[in-house]
Formats: structure tokens, C-alpha cells, sequence
């Protein structure tokens, strides 16, 4: 009978320990824990550099009707800090998401300002059944909670090309690639490796049937933060998961996925020999995880 450990993951980085629920056989993975993004190669601005301008506000929570962020960018949290619907109803298009960051006037507990507050769940990493590391969480958590970031280098282009072609076909691709409309012809695209450097969401597993989110979101700067909100209404001890192809309600001018792309095949179809089975078990299963087949939503 393996013995069974438990231990901080962040070191301490995090507000609340991410517990490890490590065995003899099942040995804490070697990486640096950051609970937030750091620069990586090819990264053209440091990600959490302020440059962005704040609001005024002196007043303990930003409120709609004064708040220079909230009138620019809509409210983005209800009262009670559940992530709101952001979609246009004109143009059905996803509006960004921005926080009132560190210039603002407002108090730190702002009504605008959760992602960058960090982790406030308990969440333990595991040894699922047959997909490796898993995450789940100790305490219920609403639907459109802040769980947790998915953080990680932000890498350029070539450099996030060039960690996918060194991959043997047995290692895992950590790489999210998100691309932004902001027009017809802007096109932004950020890619987060939390391979070497990450945080406790480099162990979300993929799911057909996701019960989180990913929202990219706004605080100091242009580099959004991958921030995942839940999906539902999460039960203690329910696995977490999320669509790596970003299928679940990240609509419109947002595309998440997994990679800066994978090769196509004469035929046009994605290479059948990486394809990596998917072990989801949801009833809707692709069978396979999702490939970056350089798929851009219009806006």
C-alpha cells in the first residue's frame, strides 16, 4: 500500500495552500510554481507591467455611473462576484473583460478586482484514473466563481512553434494559444506555456463536458490573464476540468485553443498519429483532445 502525502504545491505563493496528494509511486512533478504569468522568450512586454490608465474613484467599490473602467468596459461582476453574461446583444461577440488595476483610486477590495486578488479555493491536485494529475476542489463553488488562472510563460510566436516541434509524441502540450478580434482586420494572439513555469492550472485536464471557463482578462496591462470561472454549480471533490479548443460558451471574438498549430495532412485533416485519445468519459466525447487547426472566429 503506496503512502499517501500531502503538501503545498505553492510554496506558500498562493492565499490558500494547493494541496498535493502525492504517493511513492506518484512523485511531486519537477516545474516552478508562479501564481502568475512571467515573461518568457519572444515576449514583447512584461506581462503584469502597468500600462493601462486607472479611474478616479475614491469611493470604497467602483459604482457603474462614475467609474471611468466600468463606463468604458461594462460591468464584468455581480454583488456577489460572479463573473456576468459579457455578450453583445447586437452583435453576439464576447466583450473584454478589464479590472481596475494598480493606478486606479479605488480600495483593493473594489467590486472590480478578482482575478488579480488570486486564489481564494481549495483545490488539491490528484491521481485521476488514466489521465495523470487532475485537479478538484475542496468546497462547493458556484457557477460563475473565479477558480483559479491558467499561468505560465507568455512566449512569442516562434519560440511557442519551437517547443512544439522539440515534443516527443508521449509528452504533454501545455501551450494555450488565445487569439482576440479587436476589428476586422486586429488580430491578438497570447501563448501561455506553464510546462516550467506555472501554476496549479497546468494540471486541469481537458473535458468534452467542461465545468469551467476560460476568460481572458485585463489588469495592468494588454496581456490578458487566463482566468477560469465556473461553468455550473461544482460539488467537494468534483473534478475540474475545461475545453482546450475553448468550446464552452467562449463565443465570438475569442478563440482559445491548445498550441500554436498542429500539422495538417494532404488530405486536410488533422495528423491521426498526434491525435491524443481523450479520456473525458463525457457522453458527448470527440474521442480524441482538440488540435489548433489555426481556426480564427470572425468578428
Amino acid at each position: 500500500m503506496n503512502c499517501v502525502t500531502v503538501e503545498d504545491l505553492s510554496h506558500g505563493t498562493e492565499n490558500v495552500p494547493v494541496l498535493f496528494e502525492g504517493t511513492v509511486r506518484k512523485e511531486s512533478p519537477v516545474f516552478q510554481y508562479t501564481p502568475e504569468n512571467v515573461p518568457g522568450p519572444g515576449c514583447d512586454s512584461y506581462p503584469n507591467e502597468v500600462t493601462l490608465p486607472g479611474c478616479d474613484c475614491r469611493s470604497h467599490s467602483c459604482q457603474q455611473g462614475s467609474c471611468s473602467c466600468l463606463q468604458h468596459h461594462g460591468q464584468v461582476y455581480n454583488s456577489t462576484g460572479c463573473l456576468l453574461d459579457r455578450t453583445d446583444e447586437l452583435t453576439g461577440y464576447s466583450r473584454p473583460v478589464f479590472e481596475c488595476n494598480t493606478l486606479c483610486r479605488c480600495g483593493e477590495s473594489c467590486s472590480n478586482r478578482l482575478v488579480q486578488q488570486g486564489l481564494k479555493l481549495s483545490l488539491s491536485v490528484f491521481a485521476t484514473q488514466g489521465k495523470g494529475w487532475g485537479v478538484r476542489t475542496l468546497e462547493p463553488v458556484s457557477q460563475g466563481n473565479f477558480v483559479c488562472e491558467y499561468a505560465g510563460e507568455v512566449i512569442g510566436f516562434e519560440e511557442a512553434c519551437r517547443r512544439q516541434r522539440i515534443q516527443s509524441p508521449d509528452d504533454m502540450n501545455y501551450i494555450i494559444t488565445v487569439r482576440e478580434h479587436a476589428g476586422p482586420d486586429v488580430l491578438s494572439e497570447t501563448f501561455v506555456d506553464p510546462a516550467a513555469k506555472g501554476n496549479v492550472g497546468r494540471f486541469l485536464n481537458h473535458s468534452c463536458l467542461p465545468n469551467l471557463v476560460m476568460v481572458p482578462v485585463r489588469v495592468h496591462s494588454m496581456v490578458p490573464r487566463l482566468a477560469l470561472f465556473a461553468a455550473c454549480d461544482i460539488a467537494p471533490l468534483e473534478e475540474l476540468t475545461f475545453d482546450y479548443s475553448g468550446g464552452y460558451k467562449n463565443t465570438g471574438d475569442v478563440r482559445i485553443s491548445l498550441g500554436p498549430g498542429e500539422p495538417i495532412s494532404a488530405t486536410g485533416g488533422a495528423d491521426v498519429q498526434k491525435r491524443k485519445p481523450c479520456l473525458c468519459g463525457a457522453q458527448n466525447c470527440r474521442l480524441f483532445l482538440p488540435l489548433d487547426l489555426s481556426v480564427i472566429s470572425s468578428s
